[in-house]
C-alpha cells in the first residue's frame, strides 16, 4: 500500500496508525481504538494560536523571562504569573461525600402511562424523551480512591425537563445507615479518616454501627455479594427516600423510585476486588467510558412503588423510614420508562466534577415526604454545592436548566455570567407585573403535628427486614458474607464486636454464629459474656 493510497483511504494520522496496527496484539489495537474514540480528535495540519486568558498571543511558552541568561525571573513576565496563578487554583473543593465519580449524558423515554399519579410533564406521553445526565460514585473515598472498594455507590440523575431540572439523588441500595439527619455528620466522620492516625478506621465504623441498630439493613447489604459492584452499569439504582407524586386533581401519592439495570448484575469478591485495585484504580470509570464509546449503551428500567396517603396513615411500618423497604407484595413495582446513557462527557471537569445535584430540585407533580433524612438533605446538598462551586453554580452548563429561568432574587454573586437579568426589576410583587408566582406549582399540605424532638428509636423493629434479606442468601452467599464481615471487623475491640454480634443474633442466630466462626478462622475469639449492653 503506497503512502498516497494510505492517505486517500484513511484521511488522517490517527487512522493511519490504526491501519499499521492491523497485525498488532488485540489488546494494543483495542487500547488505540479506545484512545482515539475517547479524545474524539485527530492530528491535523492546522494549529490554533496560543493566547493568554485575555486573548493576546503568547510569544514564548518555553522560556520564562529572566534578567540575563543566568539571572532571576522578572515580575513583568505576566504570562508566567498568569499560568502559575491559574495552575494554583485548578483544584476546587471536593465533595464531602461521593467525591470519586463518573458520569455521562443520555435520555429518559416514557414507556407506560402514570398520569393518574402525577401531573409532571416529563411523564405526559408514552414515547416522550427527556435529556438526562447521570453521575455514579463511591461514597467514603476521596477523589483518588479506588473504584472497586467495598462501599455504597451513588446513583444520581438530572432530568432536564421542560418545567425545570428534576434531580434524583440516590444510591445503589434501597435503604441507608441512619434515618435522622442529625446523625449524618457523625456517620460520615466514621467513614472518613481518623483525626489522629489519618487512616480509615474500621473501629469507628463498627462502633457507630453497633450503637445504631437501624444501620443493620444497610450493613447486611454492604457486606453481602452486592457490596462491590463490578462497575456502574451492572448495578441497580434507587431513590431510596420516599417522595410524593401529585396528580392534576391535587391528590398526593407517596412513591419509591427504582432503576433496574438491563445489564446482568455482577459483583467482585474481596479477593477479586483487591486484584483489580492492584492493577487499575479507575476500573469503573474506564468501563463506563469504554462501553459508551463502543456503542454499548447502558440502560435501566425506571419503576415506581406507590402508596396512597390513606395507606401511609394506616401503615404499621413507618413508610418514611429510609432504613426500611416497602414490601413488593404489598406495593408492587410499576413500569414507567427506560433510561439510556449514550454520550460521554467531552471534558470530565466541566461536566462530571462540576455536576451539582440536590433532592430539592423537583418539578410540578413531584414533591417530598416527611422522611427525616430527606428533609435534612434538602438543605445540605444544595448548600455543599454553594460552598464547592459557588452561589451561581446553576449557570454551569451541566447544571443549567433547559427550561426558561426568570428569578427575581438570584442576582449578583461571584462568577455571574448570564447578564444578571439586565435592568429588570429585582423585587416582587412590582408595578409592572413581572415574575408572577404560579399557584399551580404548590403541593397539597403534608400531614403535620406538634413540634418536638421525637425519638425515632421508638420504632425499634431493626431486625425483621435484615432477617428476611439474610434468609434469601444461599449457603455459598452466606459463606462469602460471613467472611466479608469477619475481615472488616477483625481487630476491632471485643466490646464493639460483641455488641454487634448480639445485634446479628437478634436478626438470626445463624447470622451471629457464622460471623463468630469466620472470626475464629482469623484468630479472633469473641468474648460475648463481657459485651456492653445493646
Amino acid at each position: 500500500m503506497t503512502a498516497a493510497t494510505i492517505f486517500d483511504r484513511y484521511g488522517n494520522i490517527s487512522d493511519i496508525v490504526l491501519a499499521f496496527l492491523a497485525d498488532s496484539p488485540a489488546s494494543l489495537k483495542r487500547a488505540t481504538i479506545i484512545q482515539r474514540k475517547r479524545t474524539n480528535r485527530s492530528i491535523t495540519m492546522t494549529t490554533q494560536r496560543l493566547t493568554t486568558a485575555a486573548g493576546a498571543p503568547v510569544g514564548d511558552n518555553q522560556n520564562s523571562q529572566t534578567a540575563g541568561p543566568r539571572g532571576p525571573v522578572t515580575l513583568q513576565d505576566f504570562w508566567l504569573v498568569e499560568k502559575l496563578a491559574h495552575f494554583d487554583r485548578e483544584v476546587i473543593p471536593e465533595r464531602r461525600v461521593h467525591a470519586k465519580g463518573s458520569g455521562a449524558f443520555g435520555t429518559f423515554r416514557v414507556t407506560h402511562d402514570i398520569s393518574r399519579y402525577t401531573k409532571a410533564k416529563l411523564f405526559a406521553d408514552i414515547g416522550k424523551e427527556t435529556p438526562i445526565f447521570m453521575r455514579f460514585s463511591t461514597v467514603a473515598g476521596e477523589r483518588g480512591a479506588a473504584d472497586a472498594e467495598r462501599d455504597v455507590r451513588g446513583f444520581s440523575i438530572k432530568f432536564y425537563t421542560e418545567e425545570g431540572n428534576w434531580d434524583v439523588v440516590g444510591n445503589n441500595t434501597p435503604v441507608f445507615f441512619i434515618r435522622d439527619p442529625l446523625k449524618f455528620p457523625d456517620f460520615i466522620h466514621t467513614q472518613k479518616r481518623d483525626p489522629y492516625t489519618n487512616l480509615r478506621s474500621n473501629v469507628a465504623a463498627w462502633d457507630f454501627w453497633s450503637r445504631h441498630p437501624e444501620s443493620l439493613h444497610q450493613v447486611t447489604i454492604l457486606m453481602s455479594d452486592r457490596g462491590i459492584p463490578k462497575n456502574y452499569r451492572q448495578m441497580h439504582g434507587f431513590g431510596s427516600h420516599t417522595f410524593s407524586f401529585v396528580n392534576k386533581d391535587g391528590e398526593r401519592f407517596y412513591v419509591k423510585f427504582h432503576f433496574k439495570s438491563q445489564q446482568p448484575l455482577d459483583n467482585y469478591t474481596d479477593a477479586e476486588a483487591a486484584a483489580v485495585i492492584a492493577g487499575d484504580r479507575e476500573s469503573a470509570q474506564r468501563d463506563l467510558v469504554d462501553n459508551i464509546d463502543n456503542g454499548n449503551f447502558p440502560r435501566w428500567n425506571f419503576r415506581i412503588q406507590v402508596m396512597t396517603e390513606e395507606e401511609a396513615a394506616k401503615s404499621k411500618m413507618n413508610p418514611f423510614d429510609i432504613t426500611k423497604v416497602w414490601p413488593h407484595k404489598d406495593y408492587p413495582l410499576i413500569d414507567v420508562g427506560v433510561i439510556e446513557l449514550n454520550r460521554n462527557a467531552q471534558n470530565y471537569f466541566a461536566d462530571v466534577e462540576q455536576a451539582a445535584f440536590t433532592p430539592a430540585n423537583v418539578v410540578p407533580g413531584i414533591g417530598f415526604s416527611p422522611d427525616r433524612l430527606l428533609q435534612g438533605r434538602l438543605f445540605s446538598y444544595g448548600d455543599t454545592q454553594r460552598y464547592r462551586l459557588g452561589i451561581n453554580h446553576h449557570q454551569i452548563p451541566v447544571n443549567a436548566p433547559r427550561a426558561a429561568v426568570a428569578n427575581v432574587f438570584h442576582r449578583d454573586g461571584a462568577m455571574r455570567t448570564d447578564g444578571n437579568l439586565g435592568g429588570r426589576v429585582n423585587y416582587e410583587p412590582n408595578r409592572w407585573g413581572e415574575f408572577a408566582q404560579d399557584a399551580s406549582a404548590n403541593e397539597p399540605p403534608l400531614a403535620g403535628g406538634t413540634v418536638y424532638r421525637y425519638d425515632h428509636r421508638e420504632d425499634d423493629d431493626y431486625y425483621s427486614q435484615p432477617a428476611a434479606l439474610f434468609r434469601l442468601f444461599d449457603d455459598a452467599q452466606r459463606e462469602r458474607f460471613f467472611g466479608n464481615i469477619a475481615r472488616h471487623i477483625h481487630g476491632v475491640p471485643n466490646d464493639i464486636v460483641a455488641r454487634q454480634i448480639e445485634h446479628f443474633r437478634r436478626i438470626d442466630p445463624a447470622y451471629a454464629q457464622g460471623v463468630i466462626d469466620a472470626l475464629a478462622t482469623l484468630g479472633q475469639i469473641v468474648d460475648e459474656e463481657n459485651a456492653a449492653a445493646v
